[in-house]
């Protein structure tokens, strides 16, 4: 019994697999909120080209 309580206090596999787990999680936190930023960034961009294209279309133009 002393011995497996020796065994189970120095093996260290679930602390890694935690540890790994915390790793992914964060990388997932990041590449969701970097992904978040560029889908503003592109909607802006492109409601700017909108409004663009938009104010070209309703200027003197006789066809």
């Amino acid at each position: 019994m002393q011995n497996f309580m020796k065994s189970f206090v120095a093996d260290e596999s679930g602390a890694t697999a935690i540890e790994y787990g915390l790793i992914a999680a964060l990388i997932a936190v990041g590449i969701i909120a970097a992904g978040g930023l560029l889908g503003n960034t592109l909607a802006d961009q492109f409601n700017s080209i909108a409004g663009e294209v938009e104010s070209a279309g309703s200027g003197n133009f006789s066809g």
